[in-house]
C-alpha cells in the first residue's frame, strides 16, 4: 500500500493516524510517509522512495540504520528468548559500560523510555532530599510525565501546545520554569523558594526546541548553585548520552551532576531508557530505599544486547571528530546558500547534532527560538524532502548524523539543503 493508503487507513485507527505527534507533519503541512526499510543513513518508504535521513529515529541511530553488528547481537539474543522478567547477564553488561562510559554515574537502574528516566529520577531527587519544588527549563522536553509538560518544547510546542490538558494546576505549582541561559532567573528562584527546591533537570545542550548551546560558563553556574543549596542536578542526555561524546555532555563540558538520565543510543534502536548517579542517592531506590520505581521489561534482553553492540562500536570506532566534520560540512553549506540567497538563518551545531533556524537572532532560548519562521522552515522542508533528504518535520526539532552518512550521501544531501535554500 502507498503511504497515502497507510495514512488514510491509521487515522480511522489512532489519534492523528501517528502513535507520536510530530510524525504527523501538522507543523510543515501534507501527509507523512511511511517507512517499510531502512539502512545506512536511508530511509525507504511505502512508495519505494529512497531518503537520507537526519532524524535518525530521533537520535539513537548514531551508526545508520540496521547495522549489521547490531542486528547480529538482536538475532543472538532472540535466540535464548524475548523477556524473562528476571535478571540478566545482559544488563549486568550494559551497567558496566554505562559506569565506564559516565563518571558521575555509579549506580544506574534501567527503564523502557526517557520518560520513565526523568519521571523515576525527579520522584528520586525529591525522595532524598524530601522537597517537592522542581525547576525545569522553558523548551526543554523531559518526556510526557505531569510534572514537566510545562512550557515542554519538542511536540508540544510544534502543535502549539506547549501545556498538556490534563495536568492538574497543582502539580503545575510545584513545577518552576526558568530561561534556559539566563542566571538571574536562577538565582532569583532559588531565593524565592529557600530550602524548597529538590532538583534542577535541564538538557544541558537543548535538542527539543532545536539545538541550543549554553552560554559559556552557564553549566557551571548550574552546578555551583544547585551544590550550595542542596539540590540535585538532573542532567537529561536521553539525547546527547553517546552522542555529543562518549560521556555526553558532562565530558564534554567537564561537569559532574547527581543524576543523569539515558536513553536512545543505549537501545541500539529499541525502546530503553535509564537513570544513574551519585551511590548515595541511588540507594534510596526500591529494593534499598523507600522511593519506588519498577518495570516489568526494564532491562529486556533483546533492548540490552542491542545497546551493548551499539556502545562496544563507539568504544571500538571513537567517531566523534568524523562525526563533528560531517556537522560541520552540513553547517558551511547552509550557511553559505543562505548568504548567498539573502536570508537570514542560524544553524547550531556539535558534532553530530545540528538546527536550522530561519531568523537573524542569535538562539539561545526557548524566547529566541520562536523568532525563527515556521513557515519558511516548512517550504525548506519540503523543497528538501520533495529531492530526498528528510529532516524532522518541525522547526523545533534537532537534527541528527550518523557515521553512515559519510561519502557521497552527506555530499548528496549538501547539495539538496543548498537548492532547497536557493529555492526560498
Amino acid at each position: 500500500m502507498t503511504s497515502e493508503q497507510l495514512f488514510e487507513r491509521a487515522k480511522q485507527l489512532m489519534p492523528g493516524g501517528v502513535n507520536s505527534p510530530v510524525r504527523a507533519f501538522r507543523s510543515v503541512g501534507g501527509a507523512p510517509f511511511f517507512v517499510k526499510a531502512a539502512r545506512g543513513a536511508r530511509l525507504v518508504t511505502a512508495d519505494d522512495r529512497e531518503l537520507i535521513d537526519f532524524v535518525c529515529t530521533w537520535g539513537p541511530a548514531i551508526h545508520g540504520h540496521n547495522h549489521p553488528r547490531i542486528r547480529e547481537a538482536i538475532a543472538r539474543a532472540l535466540e535464548s528468548g524475548t523477556s524473562f522478567g528476571t535478571p540478566n547477564p545482559y544488563e549486568v553488561e550494559m551497567a558496566e559500560l554505562i559506569v565506564e562510559f559516565f563518571p558521575s554515574i555509579q549506580k544506574v537502574r534501567m527503564c523502557n523510555s526517557g520518560t520513565e528516566a526523568t519521571m523515576s529520577a525527579i520522584r528520586l531527587a525529591r525522595g532524598f532530599t524530601r522537597r517537592d519544588k522542581i525547576v525545569k527549563f522553558a523548551g526543554c522536553y523531559h518526556g510526557h510525565s505531569d510534572s514537566l509538560l510545562i512550557k515542554a518544547g519538542s511536540g508540544a510546542l510544534t502543535h502549539g501546545h506547549p501545556d498538556s490538558a490534563g495536568v492538574p494546576a497543582s502539580f503545575a505549582q510545584e513545577t518552576i520554569v526558568l530561561p534556559y541561559n539566563d542566571r538571574a532567573a536562577l538565582d532569583a528562584a532559588f531565593a524565592a523558594n529557600p530550602g524548597q527546591i529538590a532538583c534542577v533537570i535541564l538538557e544541558p545542550y537543548c535538542g527539543n526546541v532545536g539545538f541550543i548551546m549554553p552560554d559559556e560558563g552557564y553549566l557551571a553556574y548550574v552546578r555551583e548553585i544547585t551544590a550550595k543549596h542542596g539540590t540535585v542536578l538532573i542532567f537529561d542526555e536521553v539525547m546527547t548520552g553517546f552522542r555529543i561524546a562518549r560521556g555526553g555532555v558532562q565530558e564534554r563540558e567537564k561537569i559532574v551532576p547527581d543524576l543523569t538520565c539515558l536513553g536512545k543510543i543505549i537501545g541500539g534502536g529499541l525502546p530503553v531508557g535509564a537513570f544513574g548517579g551519585r551511590t548515595d542517592i541511588m540507594d534510596h531506590l526500591a529494593p534499598l530505599g523507600p522511593v519506588y520505581q519498577a518495570g516489568t521489561l526494564s532491562g529486556n534482553p533483546l533492548a540490552m544486547a542491542a545497546g551493548i553492540a551499539s556502545l562496544r562500536l563507539l568504544k571500538e570506532e571513537n567517531p566523534y571528530e568524523r562525526l563533528d566534520r560531517l556537522g560541520r560540512q552540513l553547517r558551511d553549506v547552509v550557511l553559505a546558500a543562505a548568504r548567498a540567497k539573502g536570508i537570514s538563518v542560524q544553524v547550531p551545531q556539535c558534532g553530530s547534532m545540528f538546527s536550522i533556524f530561519f531568523t537573524p537572532t542569535p538562539v539561545r532560548d526557548y524566547a529566541t527560538a520562536l523568532t525563527g519562521d515556521a513557515a519558511l522552515f516548512g517550504r525548506f522542508f519540503h523543497a528538501c524532502l520533495k529531492d530526498g533528504v528528510y529532516l524532522a518535520p518541525s522547526a523545533y526539532e534537532a537534527g541528527f548524523l550518523s557515521t553512515a552518512h559519510e561519502g557521497a550521501d552527506i555530499d548528496r544531501a549538501c547539495a539538496v539543503l543548498s537548492s532547497a535554500i536557493g529555492q526560498l
